[in-house]
């Protein structure tokens, strides 16, 4: 899905671009721009097949077994697979790995049917760029993908709970994010909750009311995204029937990544921490090692995160909240790109990097970046 992600916002950042007369101003002049946004999906769907194909490639070059169907813990050493093409397989192992990863997050009165209100992977199937679009949830997720169909011309509103955008980055940093997103068209509402969605002939109608106060209203658009956060994808896998320890659809582990049930692990979206493909590759090289007995560990201070608008936003280690809530005392320091002589020769000098660092020791405890290609 990252590298769905990848290809639709690279295309769509060069139409930003653009638009924004960058060309122009270095004496390129482009004219008759066009979309053809079903030969970005197939183009899409190209990707997907080949990452697939990929995947599949390695595991027989590996000697890597692949049974295709739905795969259910039966037991503490065993696998039955209810086959795509019939018939079913058990499978007894020694140890058991789940890496099932998650699911978007359900909101009460919205209902997804993947066509006129879509999670992320509906948002990706689209045959012709909405007139407008609501996004519910200014998360990683939601700005992302509101993005690129904002770039393409979609009139794109994003709905929040709370009061600023992406919870959990560095307050400043999603200040400015904010400040940018706007300057590029996209809408914000933010302290509001959905109570409903209904869908009729021309789109779809949201009931909107104030988090705190405020009066109701309603919101009209072609198309509406939920992406109020995901959740981990643990159902009818058996873990309930085997009594492994979960916290909600939560796996619990240890510091080996090991469940309640020695033989069986987890890893990935399944397990706390970060919902990040790389966290999860860690992870799951980690417990390979520590099967082999060689010890694996994963550095979780340092798992980088990136949000891949334009101009991205990446960031790795603590905020300054985290470090205020912690008591840690710290020297911050910030540079704006506005300052960078190769961000100003390209024309592309929004944003920033910050840095801070522990006050005693000098040590960098978080690195913080809006930017263009901040996540390189």
């Amino acid at each position: 899905m990252l590298d769905v992600y990848h290809q639709n916002l690279s295309s769509t950042r060069l139409i930003c671009i653009m638009r924004q007369n960058i060309f122009q101003k270095h004496g390129i002049t482009i004219s008759d721009l066009s979309i053809d946004v079903p030969k970005m999906i197939k183009a899409k769907n190209k990707s997907v097949r080949q990452l697939t194909n990929g995947i599949g490639g390695l595991f027989k070059k590996n000697k890597v077994n692949y049974s295709q169907g739905w795969g259910k813990i039966t037991g503490p050493n065993q696998v039955t697979v209810s086959l795509n093409g019939g018939g079913e397989e058990v499978i007894e192992t020694d140890n058991i790995v789940i890496a099932t990863g998650s699911t978007h997050t359900p909101l009460n009165g919205v209902d997804v049917d993947e066509k006129d209100i879509v999670s992320s992977t509906g948002a990706l199937d689209f045959s012709e760029v909405p007139k407008s679009m609501v996004v519910i949830g200014a998360g990683v997720i939601g700005l992302e993908m509101g993005s690129v169909w904002s770039r393409l011309g979609a009139e794109v509103t994003v709905v929040e709970f709370l009061d600023r955008i992406c919870p959990g980055i560095d307050a400043q940093i999603a200040k400015d994010f904010q400040k940018l997103l706007k300057k590029q068209g996209i809408k914000f509402k933010l302290s509001t909750k959905v109570m409903s969605a209904e869908t009729g002939a021309n789109g779809v109608t949201l009931s909107l009311d104030a988090a705190s106060g405020g009066s109701p209203e309603t919101v009209e658009a072609e198309k509406v995204l939920l992406a109020i956060g995901r959740i981990p994808y643990t159902e009818n896998l058996g873990v309930q029937d085997l009594g492994l320890s979960m916290e909600g659809l939560k796996v619990n582990v240890n510091e080996k990544w090991q469940t309640n049930i020695p033989s069986i692990y987890a890893i990935g979206d399944v397990i706390t921490g970060p919902m990040l493909a790389h966290k999860a590759e860690e992870e799951g090289i980690a417990v390979m090692e520590q099967l082999a007995g060689k010890g694996g560990h994963v550095n979780y201070n340092a798992i980088p995160s990136v949000i891949y608008t334009y101009p991205e936003v990446a960031f790795v280690g603590k905020t300054e909240e985290d470090l205020n809530a912690e008591g840690i005392e710290y020297n911050k320091g910030v540079f704006p790109f506005m300052a960078n002589s190769r961000a100003k020769t390209n024309d592309d000098f929004d944003g920033m990097v910050k840095f801070l660092s522990d006050k005693k020791t000098d040590r960098v405890l978080g690195i913080h970046i809006i930017g263009s290609d901040a996540g390189e």
